[in-house]
């Protein structure tokens, strides 16, 4: 079921010449800003920068909704306590925050799970399992909720697999081997011409190096530091927190540190 309540100011912006009180003006929405973040998400290294986040939102109390479906593989506990680490600490910021319990399929077809992401300013894909989290959103109602809020100009932010399924496409390895992605499946493709590697400070840097040249052609590996995250609209990504991001694209290597942007 979709919302029916007005999109946030920060949400849309006028194209175009026309008086926006005008009669026949026509209201355009705004594809939202997409936030990835290495590792940390609901820690106290990362308030700061969701402070900042939801400031940006123009709103007095975002509606924040937290995702904690990647996270379901290991367990009901873990799953909940995501999902209740995600409600405290945006709550504790100003933000009115609900969690959308969804960890099948199945469940990423209930109505109010769509609602909620409908109606949310900042929705928040918490991290776990990449692949399980790309199951459960790729063509489910979930999935095409957060597509849409991203086209309305809500706020999408992915931590850790969070951040790897909103690419374009991620790395996927086999378990218990040498890190090695053994192919490189579509993500929700948010973020096009991209991969993500998480938790890239805790990587053996020529590991990641060689990964990097397997990657499909076109497409830029990011690789980001934990409590580390960048913000992207319209191909302008700059960097936040407390470490810095590696970009490959083949055997090119960038690095950007807090403060600084670049382009995607």
């Amino acid at each position: 079921m979709r919302s029916t309540r007005a999109a946030s100011r920060s949400s849309v912006e006028w194209r175009g010449e026309a008086d926006p009180n005008a009669t026949g003006a026509r209201l355009l929405a705004v594809p939202g800003p997409v936030t990835l973040v290495g590792a940390g998400e609901f820690l106290p290294g990362m308030a700061a920068f969701d402070r900042d986040l939801l400031a940006s939102i123009g709103r007095a109390r975002p509606r924040v909704v937290i995702l904690p479906t990647a996270s379901a593989p290991d367990g009901e506990s873990v799953f909940r306590r995501w999902a209740d680490m995600g409600v405290q600490h945006f709550a504790a910021l100003g933000a009115e925050v609900e969690p959308v319990l969804v960890r099948t399929r199945e469940e990423a077809g209930d109505d109010g799970a769509t609602q909620a992401i409908g109606e949310a300013d900042l929705i928040y894909v918490s991290g776990g399992k990449p692949g399980h989290l790309r199951h459960v959103l790729d063509g489910s109602r979930v999935g095409t909720a957060l597509r849409d809020a991203h086209e309305r100009g809500a706020v999408i932010a992915g931590c850790s697999a969070g951040a790897m399924v909103l690419a374009e496409c991620q790395p996927e390895f086999r378990r218990g081997r040498l890190p090695w992605p053994l192919r490189w499946p579509d993500g929700l493709g948010l973020v096009g011409g991209l991969a993500v590697l998480p938790h890239y400070d805790a990587w053996p840097e020529p590991v990641i190096a060689l990964m990097a040249l397997q990657a499909p052609r076109g497409v830029a590996v990011l690789g980001l530091d934990e409590d580390t995250a960048v913000v992207g609209r319209d191909g302008v990504w700059q960097v936040h927190g407390r470490a810095r991001v590696t970009i490959w694209r083949g055997r090119h290597r960038e690095r950007y540190r807090r403060g600084e942007a670049f382009r995607l």
